[in-house]
């Protein structure tokens, strides 16, 4: 397929340095001059303050776990917290666990961000694994508990973060999905009640589903939830809200680029040589297809010029101007859009639809915690081929702060290097007192 750079107004620049140097400009000369135990005081108190947090969680009182949980969820955000969850894993979990099970609404939000965070802190593994297989209940029954959309938005990022890390086989991906699906998109039965969904929990579902799809094989999905999918994501562009008309939108991105319709044009054409029945229906199949691509091309052609006035904040419509324009490119042409953050002095590049949506999702999920992960967290480097620029110091890689701490004159490290020097430099003085002794008594003899 061809690329084609593109320009966003919503596109965001992440330059962990520039965003920080205002914060820090002030205190520069201080954190220059702090030493290494200063700092270890530093951390011990944050991990003090991480620990109070999951103690917390125990509280009866729900304000007071809610409490904890916002504290976990900054410190996490903030930083890489690898020892805390190596010592706290277990606890942490299932805290977060217990909350998704009796808290309140703003509480499971709170402990389905807490888990999706401690997911991309591990990244995958044999944890990521366990907080999947730990979590994907409690997820599906806190869903029945309310239909409080902010709630029902933070369960489905949790559901697609702990599915993207810890998901390994194609079924336990398409599980997760089915899940979300089941949201907006029941299967009817007796026991079944149906609540409309609300236009926030339509895009959410949306979002979390197109961003697990990114994820699979176009073949390990039957051609009934394909079709199902394709023709439910064609009725979205019709809604009067626009992050709906965008969701499905970016959703469709992915279907085309995987090929599926293609998929399906070339299973129904391939089953003309059964019986005459058998070829009836495959050819009503190729033409159901054949018109269902034709109209998503209307739908998006036509959104791609919306003058304005329906759906959500003006803010909107350039992006979906913009996003609209991009699909139906593709659709027409094959090219795929490119774009470029900048993160920490290094591009952060996507160069397909699912590597775009991915980016979206994670930078949503993450908000501003999003740089700091893409500097540090080896999972999401590995996921988007981000090599973060680092400094050298002594032909090792250190963080900046390190770095500070390493030149600082008053540093533990410095001051060892500087008495180790000292040592030395005695040592040679002495050999050469020594030297000249013996020179002058040579002389002397």
């Amino acid at each position: 397929m061809g690329k084609r750079k593109t320009q966003r107004k919503n596109a965001t620049m992440l330059d962990s340095d520039d965003d920080n140097s205002s914060v820090s400009s002030s205190s520069t000369m201080h954190s220059d001059r702090m030493s290494v135990s200063g700092t270890e005081e530093v951390e011990l108190n944050k991990d003090s303050l991480l620990d109070e947090a999951v103690d917390n969680l125990y509280e009866k009182r729900g304000s007071t776990r809610e409490k904890a949980l916002a504290s976990i969820i900054e410190a996490f955000n903030s930083n890489l917290q690898h020892e805390f969850v190596e010592k706290k894993f277990a606890t942490l979990l299932h805290r977060c666990l217990n909350s998704l099970k009796k808290g309140s609404s703003k509480e499971i939000s709170l402990a389905s961000r807490t888990v999706g965070l401690l997911a991309l802190t591990i990244g995958p593994g044999d944890k990521a694994r366990e907080i999947l297989e730990e979590s994907i209940t409690p997820v599906s029954q806190a869903f029945k508990s309310g239909y409080e959309s902010s709630k029902i938005a933070s369960l489905l990022e949790c559901l697609a973060i702990i599915t993207f890390v810890g998901g390994i086989e194609p079924e336990e991906t398409e599980k997760s999905m089915q899940i979300m699906w089941q949201l907006v998109h029941p299967k009817l039965g007796s026991n079944v009640i149906t609540v409309k969904a609300s236009a926030v929990v339509i895009t959410a579902v949306v979002s979390a589903w197109s961003f697990l799809l990114t994820t699979m094989d176009r073949w390990s999905l039957s051609p009934k939830l394909w079709l199902e999918s394709i023709t439910y994501l064609s009725s979205l562009l019709d809604k009067d809200d626009r992050s709906v008309r965008i969701a499905a939108g970016e959703a469709l991105e992915v279907i085309f680029e995987m090929g599926s319709l293609e998929k399906f044009a070339t299973e129904a054409e391939g089953s003309n040589n059964g019986s005459v029945s058998e070829g009836n229906k495959s050819k009503e199949g190729l033409l159901h297809i054949q018109g269902l691509r034709a109209k998503i091309l209307n739908q998006v052609r036509d959104l791609s010029v919306e003058a304005g006035g329906k759906g959500s904040a003006k803010k909107d419509l350039n992006y979906q101007r913009s996003l609209f324009k991009d699909v139906l490119e593709f659709l027409q042409d094959g090219y795929c859009p490119e774009t470029s953050m900048k993160i920490g002095g290094e591009s952060l590049q996507t160069s397909t639809w699912s590597q775009l949506i991915q980016s979206n999702f994670l930078r949503r999920f993450l908000g501003g915690g999003f740089a700091k992960h893409m500097q540090e967290n080896e999972f999401l480097q590995d996921v988007f081929g981000f090599t973060p620029k680092r400094n050298l110091v002594g032909g090792e890689h250190v963080s900046n702060n390190l770095k500070r701490m390493y030149k600082s004159p008053n540093s533990v490290i410095n001051k060892a290097r500087t008495q180790h020097l000292n040592k030395q430099r005695m040592l040679s003085e002495g050999k050469k007192i020594g030297h000249f002794a013996v020179n002058v008594g040579d002389e002397d003899s």
